[in-house]
């Protein structure tokens, strides 16, 4: 469904390699149970179009990833949570999966003061780091051959019942 929705000529502009790549990730959360809907809605401020990944048969509107479709890249967005306790997981990831969580990019600069609900606060071997939530863990022009890398992030964030993929 989503690579015969991405050959709509509204997506004209998307690169073949960033359709293989939404495409690839869509089957794949799917396989484990997380759905897009089968609708591919207006992008907001974060580019033209956007997919939002939720679970699949439930009534929870709790958004697990998105994919940003902007003029000239896409963006992955996994939603991350309680991020001290996949810290192990983090600080053994390749340097694109754990750069995210540990690197400059997303700081928080408490422009809401210290008591903002926004901020993402977590520890990584002993280091305290502040992010802010509108910016967190966004993966700038994804590639599908770090597909296995990406997915293995989101199994690790969000264990299901279904199987893991086989990657």
């Amino acid at each position: 469904m989503i690579a015969e929705q991405l050959r709509e000529s509204r997506f004209d502009f998307v690169s073949s390699q960033d359709k293989a790549f939404i495409t690839a990730f869509t089957e794949s959360l799917e396989k484990l149970g997380y759905t897009y809907g089968g609708e591919i809605g207006s992008g907001v401020c974060w580019g033209r179009y956007m997919l939002i990944f939720r679970r699949a048969n439930v009534k929870s509107k709790y958004v697990a990833a998105r994919i940003y479709i902007r003029d000239s890249s896409i963006a992955l967005r996994i939603y991350c949570n309680q991020v001290t306790k996949h810290a192990d997981y983090i600080r053994s990831a390749p340097s694109l999966i754990r750069d995210v969580f540990t690197g400059e990019y997303g700081a928080c600069t408490h422009c809401r003061g210290d008591q903002c609900k926004f901020r993402k606060i977590y520890e990584i071997d002993g280091k305290t780091i502040e992010k802010c939530n509108g910016l967190t863990f966004t993966f700038d022009r994804p590639q599908a051959a770090d597909l296995p890398e990406y997915l293995a992030l989101f199994q690790e964030f969000y264990r299901t019942k279904k199987s893991s993929l086989k990657t």
